[in-house]
């Protein structure tokens, strides 16, 4: 994942690139609002922009407007020090998806910038392993020709695994990918809806392999150990 961060203090701009960077992010500075103006108008600039509102040259705000008049769809996390309940609605509908007030913990930064991600990130439609199918516009689960039923946590976490295909995810990963911000989910949750969906798919011709102190893999199996 490519993050743009765009803050005009220099120890904050350096704290954010660090924590980003920590959790396998490549990340690009800048500090003035038209050096970000002209990054963003370049082709694949970035995956996600971290603005802060505040900044010298043109502001955040004048920056999101810019990006959007010209049909950039690159998710924006606004920052901003303003707690006015208008700073905040000015932000979103100039068009930025999120915003964050300052002070804020690294975490939740780190966590919203993954789920902006995502959300922009394209989906195939249709998703296949063994004789297991998931068609994600339609939210159908097939073993063959045979529908499966799942819950809506079930189907977010076989559709991750899948997306994965045969490499290990962890619990962790897990939670951070499938989860709405401000939802809830513990590691001992995820091993009950592993279980389930190991019911669930038994006779599809793959399963769900636990890596003991990784986390968890798809793969196929041959049928006369399915």
């Amino acid at each position: 994942m490519h993050v743009l961060v765009v803050e005009d203090d220099a120890v904050l701009a350096d704290g954010l690139a660090r924590a980003l960077a920590g959790h396998g992010m490549a990340v690009d500075v800048v500090r003035h609002g038209d050096q970000a103006d002209q990054l963003l108008q370049r082709p694949g600039a970035a995956d996600v922009v971290v603005l802060d509102i505040g900044l010298p040259g043109i502001d955040g705000f004048e920056v999101v407007r810019r990006l959007r008049l010209r049909g950039g769809t690159i998710p924006v996390l606004l920052l901003t020090a303003r707690d006015a309940i208008e700073d905040r609605v000015q932000g979103l509908e100039l068009g930025a998806d999120d915003y964050l007030v300052k002070p804020f913990a690294t975490a939740e930064l780190v966590a919203r910038v993954r789920a902006l991600a995502r959300r922009n990130a394209p989906k195939p439609t249709v998703l296949a392993l063994g004789d297991l199918t998931l068609d994600t516009t339609a939210k159908r689960a097939r073993i063959g020709e045979r529908v499966i039923e799942l819950s809506v946590r079930e189907w977010a976490v076989l559709e991750y695994l899948l997306q994965h295909g045969s490499r290990v995810v962890s619990k962790q990963q897990i939670i951070d990918a499938i989860l709405p911000w401000g939802d809830d989910l513990t590691l001992n949750a995820v091993e009950v809806y592993i279980s389930r969906l190991r019911l669930k798919i038994a006779d599809a011709g793959i399963s769900i392999r636990t890596i003991r102190g990784f986390g968890y893999m798809l793969e196929a199996v041959a049928p006369d150990h399915a």
